[in-house]
C-alpha cells in the first residue's frame, strides 16, 4: 500500500487532504484545531513509510500562493496601519532576537554543534526559508535539517495553544474592541429651525455620512442633492457609522416613523454586484452614477462587512454595491455595473500569473548583507511582499492585480492545505528515528523550550504592553510565527474576522525576514 501511494503522488496528496480536513472538524470543548490537522496527518504518513512525502514543488506552489493571496487581501490596509503598527513589529523583532541568542545559549549547554542550532532556531519558529538559508551557508549539511524536524511539530503546538488562549482574551486597544463599526442608515423627521444643507451635514466627528431620498412634508420621495435644504418637516434618509447617523439625527431633530429606505414607488434601492472589470480598482467617484444617472452608491458590501460607498473608496471584482436610484434608470445601472457572479468569480489570471511571478522571483533574488553574504527571502516572503504591494496599488493601467474576495479566499485556502501537506511529511521519519537517541531528546527540549518562550513572551508583551487581544493578538501570533497553520486555526475559530488576516500581515515581512537572518548568524556564532 506504502509504495503504491509513494507511487502515485497526486493521490497521496487528496488522501492527506481528505484525512487531515475531516480530523480538523473534530471538536474537543468546542476547539477544533481545523486545516492544521492537514500537517500533523502527512507527519503521520511520513512516519508510517519515509518515501510517503509529497515533491517539493507542491509546498512551493501552496507556500507562494497563500502568501500572495494574504498580501493582497491585506495589502489595502496594511500601509494605512503602518503608523500605528510599529510598535507590534517592534515586539516580534525583539522576540526573535532573544530567542536566537537563546538557541545560541541552548546549544553551547548542550554542546551542539552551530548547524544543529541553526536548525532547532529554525525548527521551533517552524521557518522553512530560515532552515533553508542555513542548510546553503553550511554547503548542504544534514544537522539544520535533523533538528528543524524534531522542533517543527512542538514549534506548531505551542504557538497554536498560545493563539488559541490569545484569540480568547479581549482586547483594549482604541477601536479594536468590536473591529469595524457597523454601518446603519436612519429616516430623520426634521424638526429643528437651523436650516442645513445636505452638504453642510456630510461630516461629523465620528465619520462620513451619506444622504440617499429625501422628502418635502408629505410630497414624493426624490434623491438627495448636495445642496438639497433641509427644513422642518422634510425626511432624509441618513446612512454611515451609527455613532455619525446619531449625531446627525441630534442636529436635525428626530428618528422619523415612516422609512424612506421601505418606500420604492419614486426611488429604488438595489444591491449590484460589480463585474464591469473596467472597474476594478476604481474607485467609488470613478463610476460616476450621479452624472450618469442621478444614482447614489450608499455601501459596499465585501465579504461579510459592509462599508460605506464613500468617493476615495477602492472597488473590488466582486464587491456588491448598494445603489439608490429614480425606479426607470435602475436597470441601466445594474447593466452599467454588470451584476454578473459569474464575473465575480474570474480569478484575473494575467494579474495572478504576473503577480507571482514577480513574487517568486523577488524570493529567488540574492541579496547581499554584510557579514552574512548573500540570502534569499524564499518562495514564501516575496511573494508576500508583493502581494501587500500590488494590493495597494489595486490596478496599473489596465492589469488589474486584485482578486474578487471569494477568489483570493479559495487561493489561501488551497495554497494552505498544499503547504502544510508538503511540510508535514518532510518530517515524520526523521522525528521518529532521533527521538531514540539521547541527542534527539536534547533537540527536542531545546526546541521546546525556544518555542515556549516565544508564545510566553508574546503574550505577556501583546497583552500587558500593547493591550491586543482576540482576532488581532492571535493574527501577531502566527504571524510572528511565519506558520500558515496557526493562521489557519485563527481564521477558523473567528470566522475569518479580517483582524486576523491584518495582524499577520503586519508582522510576517519583518519575522520572516529577521528568522532567515538570525539563522544565518547563528551558523557562525553558535
Amino acid at each position: 500500500m506504502s509504495a503504491f501511494l509513494a507511487e502515485h503522488a497526486v493521490l497521496l496528496l487528496f488522501i492527506v487532504l481528505a484525512v487531515g480536513t475531516a480530523v480538523g472538524q473534530v471538536k474537543i470543548r468546542g476547539i477544533s484545531i481545523g486545516p492544521a490537522a492537514v500537517l500533523f496527518t502527512a507527519l503521520a504518513f511520513s512516519a508510517w513509510h519515509e518515501d510517503l512525502a509529497l515533491p517539493e514543488v507542491v509546498g512551493t506552489l501552496g507556500l507562494a500562493l497563500f502568501a500572495y493571496s494574504v498580501g493582497l487581501v491585506a495589502g489595502p490596509s496594511f500601509f494605512s496601519s503602518l503608523k500605528s503598527g510599529a510598535r507590534p513589529v517592534a515586539m516580534v523583532f525583539g522576540t526573535l532576537v532573544g530567542v536566537g541568542i537563546l538557541s545560541a545559549l541552548l546549544g553551547r549547554a548542550f554542546g551542539f554543534d552551530a548547524g544543529t542550532v541553526a536548525g532547532l532556531y529554525a525548527g521551533a519558529n517552524t521557518n522553512t526559508p530560515a532552515l533553508a538559508a542555513a542548510i546553503e551557508r553550511l554547503g548542504g549539511a544534514p544537522e539544520p535539517t535533523v533538528a528543524y524536524s524534531m522542533t517543527y511539530v512542538l514549534g506548531v503546538v505551542f504557538l497554536l495553544a498560545a493563539a488559541a488562549w490569545g484569540i480568547r482574551q479581549p482586547s483594549t486597544e482604541p477601536g479594536d474592541q468590536t473591529g469595524p463599526e457597523p454601518i446603519v442608515n436612519a429616516t430623520i423627521k426634521v424638526t429643528h429651525e437651523n436650516v442645513l444643507s445636505v452638504s453642510e451635514l456630510t461630516w461629523t466627528p465620528y465619520g462620513r455620512v451619506l444622504f440617499s431620498r429625501h422628502q418635502v412634508g408629505d410630497g414624493e420621495i426624490d434623491m438627495s442633492h448636495g445642496d438639497t435644504v433641509l427644513r422642518p418637516g422634510d425626511r432624509v434618509l441618513a446612512v454611515g457609522p451609527q455613532q455619525a447617523v446619531e449625531h446627525v439625527i441630534k442636529q436635525l431633530g428626530r428618528r422619523s416613523g415612516l422609512r424612506l429606505d421601505e418606500e420604492r414607488h419614486d426611488v429604488d434601492f438595489r444591491r449590484i454586484v460589480l463585474s464591469e472589470k473596467r472597474f476594478f480598482g476604481r474607485t467609488v467617484a470613478d463610476l460616476n452614477l450621479w452624472g450618469r444617472f442621478e444614482a447614489r452608491p450608499t455601501r459596499v458590501r465585501r465579504a461579510d462587512h459592509d462599508f460605506l460607498a464613500t468617493d476615495g473608496f477602492v472597488l473590488q471584482a466582486g464587491d456588491r454595491i448598494r445603489v439608490a436610484a429614480p425606479r426607470e434608470r435602475m436597470n441601466d445601472v445594474a447593466k452599467y455595473l454588470g451584476d454578473s457572479e459569474h464575473g465575480s468569480a474570474d480569478l484575473n489570471p494575467l494579474g495572478l500569473a504576473l503577480g507571482l511571478a514577480l513574487g517568486l522571483a523577488l524570493g529567488a533574488l540574492p541579496i547581499l548583507v554584510p557579514g552574512l553574504g548573500a540570502i534569499t527571502l524564499g518562495s514564501a516572503a516575496g511573494p508576500l511582499l508583493v502581494g501587500l504591494v500590488l494590493g495597494r496599488l489595486q490596478r496599473s493601467g489596465r492589469v488589474v492585480w486584485t482578486l474578487p474576495h471569494q477568489a483570493a479566499e479559495v487561493l489561501t485556502q488551497l495554497g494552505l492545505l498544499l503547504f502544510l501537506a508538503y511540510a508535514g511529511g518532510r518530517a515524520g521519519s526523521a522525528f521518529l528515528h532521533a527521538i531514540r537517541t539521547p541527542l534527539g531528546l536534547k533537540i527536542i527540549l531545546a526546541g521546546a523550550v525556544v518555542s515556549a518562550v516565544h508564545a510566553v513572551v508574546l503574550l505577556v508583551i501583546a497583552r500587558r504592553f500593547l493591550g491586543a487581544g482576540g482576532p488581532r493578538l492571535a493574527g501577531f501570533i502566527s504571524g510572528s510565527q511565519t506558520q500558515p497553520a496557526i493562521l489557519a486555526f485563527a481564521n477558523s475559530t473567528s470566522r475569518f474576522d479580517e483582524r486576523v488576516a491584518l495582524g499577520y500581515a503586519l508582522v510576517y515581512p519583518v519575522a520572516m525576514v529577521t528568522k532567515i537572518i538570525v539563522a544565518q548568524v547563528l551558523t557562525i556564532v553558535a
